[in-house]
C-alpha cells in the first residue's frame, strides 16, 4: 500500500511559521491535499504537537511527533516519534541545553503553543532558532534511545544542512536524508547521499506550502498502526529503506 506521506512542517510555534498554521488548519490541509501520514517539526520544541494529536484524530490524519531540532553544529535534523510525549521528552532536553537567548516576538516572530481548539495556551520563551549545547550525534542518540526516527533536515540545501555545516554526509544513524527535490536518472548528482534512502517534504512555514513536496511511503502488507492506534515505527523504518537512493 502507498501511502502520500509528509515528514516536515512548522506551526505557529516556530518564530519562522505562519500564525496561520495551526495544529488544527494543518490537519485540514493534510487531508484535503491527499497527505495521510504527517509529522509536526516544530524548531527546538514539541509544545504543539498535542493539539496535533487531537487536529489528526479529527481529520483521520496518521500522526508522527516531532521536533527540527539544531545542535552545536547548526544542522537541522528532524527527529520523529510515534508518540506525543517522546517528542515533548526531547523537546524538553533541547530546551535546557539552548542559551538563554529571549524571543522578542515583535522583532523575531511569536512562539505560541495553542489547544485543541485553537486557544493560545501558552508562548515559548527561548528563542527557538538557535543551537542546542549538545552536538549532532548525541541528539541523534537521545532521539534513538527514546525510541525515534532521525531523518537530517534539507541535506542539499546552503544552510543549516549536514552538506552546509559538515561538508558532506557523514556516518550517522540516519533513517533517511530529507532533499529538496529527487535526483533525476541519469544526472550527475551535486551531493553524495552516501547510498541513504531518500525522502521530500515540504517544510511548510504558510498554509499553501502544505503538501507540497509530500513523498509516497510503500509500506506494502505491514500495519501502519499499534493496538493503541500510534503509528508503527518499524513499519515506517522498512518502508523507508525501499525508498529511491
Amino acid at each position: 500500500m502507498i501511502v502520500r506521506s509528509d515528514f516536515h512542517m512548522h506551526s505557529c510555534l516556530s518564530p519562522c511559521g505562519d500564525l496561520s498554521m495551526s495544529p488544527a488548519t494543518i490537519a485540514v490541509v493534510l487531508k484535503e491535499r491527499g497527505v495521510r501520514l504527517a509529522a509536526l517539526t516544530d524548531h527546538n520544541s514539541a509544545q504543539n504537537c498535542p493539539a496535533f494529536a487531537h487536529a489528526c484524530a479529527r481529520q483521520g490524519i496518521l500522526p508522527l511527533f516531532g521536533i527540527e531540532a539544531q545542535g552545536q553544529e547548526e544542522c537541522h535534523i528532524l527527529c520523529l516519534f510515534a508518540t506525543v510525549e517522546k517528542a515533548l521528552a526531547l523537546g524538553d532536553i533541547l530546551y535546557e541545553a539552548m542559551p538563554p537567548v529571549m524571543n522578542i516576538p515583535e522583532k523575531m516572530g511569536d512562539q505560541v503553543y495553542v489547544d485543541e481548539n485553537e486557544d493560545i495556551i501558552g508562548e515559548v520563551d527561548k528563542f527557538l532558532i538557535t543551537s542546542a549545547d549538545l552536538p549532532l550525534d548525541e541528539i541523534a542518540h537521545i532521539t534513538i534511545e527514546l525510541g525515534g526516527i532521525v531523518i537530517p533536515a534539507h541535506v542539499d540545501r546552503p544552510s543549516y544542512s549536514l552538506s552546509s555545516q559538515l561538508g558532506s554526509i557523514p556516518d550517522g544513524p540516519w533513517a533517511a536524508l530529507e532533499i529538496t527535490a529527487m535526483p533525476q536518472e541519469g544526472t550527475a548528482r551535486k551531493l553524495d547521499t552516501r547510498d541513504y534512502p531518500l525522502i521530500t517534504s515540504s517544510d511548510a512555514h504558510y498554509i499553501e506550502h502544505i503538501g507540497r513536496r509530500a513523498f509516497d511511503l510503500d509500506i506494502q502488507e505491514d500495519a501502519l498502526t499499534l493496538s493503541d492506534g500510534s503509528v508503527n515505527l518499524d513499519t515506517i523504518r522498512a518502508a523507508l529503506l525501499r525508498r529511491p537512493r
